[in-house]
């Protein structure tokens, strides 16, 4: 019998696990935010944001935050819009903060936590901007100046809590070896 089988299903289970608990973290946190006006629209501070920073210590946050804003958002006046296209950012921001982990500046990934930023300001900047009053996508509704505004608006709330909550967190988790845990 190989000896490898069970450390390969023994760490396909604590990948799930690990996805799991951070989906339903990042959920949770939306919703908290939902309730006090900061999770949807235009500005939005969405402490969940701060776990962007989780794909610095497992790769296992990737699926664990798009799974954690596909439930988030399904509570968003965006609709499917907002389930498709906030998943997606947050899905590429992941994937894009993996793969900075090890750039550091001063021992912080400050590069791993700039991808939510830009794909946020990005994406969720011109879903915004191109909304319908019936919450449909439509190019007709495009503008530079909205999309400009919608961009600035989500980008900042972005920046603020990946910098100022994110950092901190893997500072925190750092500390608590928290990273040779998820190895």
């Amino acid at each position: 019998m190989n000896q490898n089988l069970p450390r390969q299903g023994s760490a396909r289970v604590r990948f799930l696990a690990q996805a799991a608990v951070i989906a339903a973290l990042y959920a949770v946190l939306t919703y908290v935010a939902a309730a006090v006006n900061l999770a949807y629209g235009p500005v939005q501070f969405r402490f969940s944001e701060a776990l962007t920073i989780l794909p610095v210590f497992t790769p296992a946050a990737i699926p664990g935050l798009a799974l954690g804003c596909f439930l988030a958002n399904l509570g968003s006046p965006l609709g499917v819009v907002d389930w498709v296209f906030g998943t997606l950012a947050t899905l590429l921001a992941a994937v894009m903060s993996y793969g900075l982990r090890n750039l550091r500046f001063k021992g912080l990934p400050v590069l791993s936590a700039l991808p939510p930023v830009l794909t946020n300001t990005v994406i969720v900047g011109l879903e915004v901007s191109c909304l319908s009053s019936i919450g449909a996508f439509a190019w007709q509704n495009f503008s530079w100046a909205a999309y400009g505004a919608s961009a600035l608006s989500v980008g900042v709330g972005e920046l603020v809590v990946c910098l100022v909550l994110g950092l901190p967190l893997f500072v925190l988790l750092q500390r608590a070896s928290l990273q040779k845990r998820l190895a």
